[in-house]
């Protein structure tokens, strides 16, 4: 009889239910059983999950660390895979394999490096790895100076948290003066230099950020899969041009991210992200963790979740290989239920229980050209 795997994901992105609908549908036919937590309660992997618990606030990562022992001995967790606190749980593997717990997570020494976007830099350019001119400012006139470099080489200039994902934080500096052109439309990313400098000087501490020129499209995500050896399963690139999806095998962004992972010990799921600078791959950002667009190699006929799980528990999987690039794609999701709440002055009674359905399929549609 085939034993049943129990993965837990912790505070992870609303996008992950498909990561979790892939585990769920593996090719070996496994049942799985998922545990989610999350400190909001209307999250969607909270509804997806098979079991479910709201997340204590204000833990420090030590306390976390053994609220999530305390989680995978009560649960029996075969995988987790942490986002909330990576490094400090992957500092405890061993602890957590004494429970019976595999961490779907590089090494915390890894996972370090990464965390500081100009420690990132500084360290995969002795690898030899592209990266875009940068400057770490924390005060209004470092800023200038890096934004006035900058532009007299002809580039935009944009800045960002030294520390931060997903996009939290990023503008792009512009010399036009606050007007309606501002208001106008959706939110910009836009922000005219002088109204940055005043916020600087207001400021009761100084910032940490990331000043670099705008990169250009293509932007490649690399999706890498390395097992507990250090050597690399699976390498696909995921293209962004404008509103075309496309998947990509060009060594120009693919050796690169090889490179990184082996290199720093990028464990299981990783992302690698890529941007142009001038007619150059350069590297963007390193993510130690599954990205939240990775459901989308399926579409390449992967499914990298149940892979990265089965080398989590010491099973190999081989070089995992795209069995189609196909064209470029939009991505459709469907509706996805939620557990019931009551709302005020409801009549109508509340289920107790909705069965939670799996989405559709990711489906693949060509665009027009």
């Amino acid at each position: 009889m085939v034993s049943r795997v129990r993965v837990w994901l912790n505070r992870t992105y609303a996008e992950n239910v498909f990561f979790m609908d892939q585990l769920r549908s593996n090719p070996h036919a496994r049942p799985v059983d998922i545990h989610a937590t999350h400190g909001d309660a209307d999250s969607p992997v909270l509804a997806a999950a098979d079991t479910a618990d709201l997340e204590p606030e204000g833990l420090s990562p030590a306390a976390y660390v053994e609220y999530a022992l305390d989680q995978c001995a009560k649960r029996g967790i075969d995988v987790f895979v942490p986002r909330l606190h990576q490094a400090a749980i992957a500092a405890h593997r061993e602890e957590f394999a004494a429970v019976g717990t595999a961490l779907l997570a590089p090494p915390a020494e890894a996972i370090e490096v990464f965390e500081d976007k100009v420690t990132a830099y500084e360290a995969v350019q002795a690898y030899g790895v592209p990266v875009p001119p940068w400057f770490r400012v924390t005060s209004e006139d470092e800023l200038t100076a890096a934004v006035e470099e900058l532009e007299a080489g002809g580039h935009k200039a944009c800045f960002k948290p030294a520390a931060g994902a997903g996009g939290v934080g990023f503008r792009v500096v512009t010399r036009a003066p606050f007007s309606l052109a501002h208001l106008n439309g959706f939110p910009s990313p836009y922000v005219p230099l002088d109204m940055v400098v005043s916020a600087l000087r207001a400021a009761d501490e100084p910032v940490d950020w990331l000043v670099m020129p705008r990169l250009e499209q293509p932007e490649v995500s690399v999706d890498c899969l390395t097992g507990p050896d250090g050597r690399v399963r699976m390498a696909v690139g995921r293209t962004k041009n404008g509103r075309r999806r496309g998947f990509s095998l060009n060594p120009a962004w693919i050796d690169p991210a090889r490179l990184i992972a082996e290199s720093f010990g990028l464990h299981y799921l990783t992302n690698i992200q890529f941007r142009m600078y001038g007619d150059e791959p350069v590297l963007m950002d390193v993510n130690t963790r599954p990205a939240g667009g990775l459901h989308q190699l399926a579409l390449c006929g992967i499914n990298a979740p149940w892979a990265a799980v089965q080398l989590a528990l010491g099973e190999e999987v081989g070089d995992v290989m795209p069995a189609r690039l196909g064209p470029d794609y939009t991505v459709v999701s469907g509706a996805r239920p939620v557990r019931p709440v009551a709302l005020p002055h409801q009549d109508v009674p509340v289920v107790a229980e909705v069965p939670v359905v799996p989405a559709e399929p990711v489906e693949a549609r060509a665009l027009a050209v």
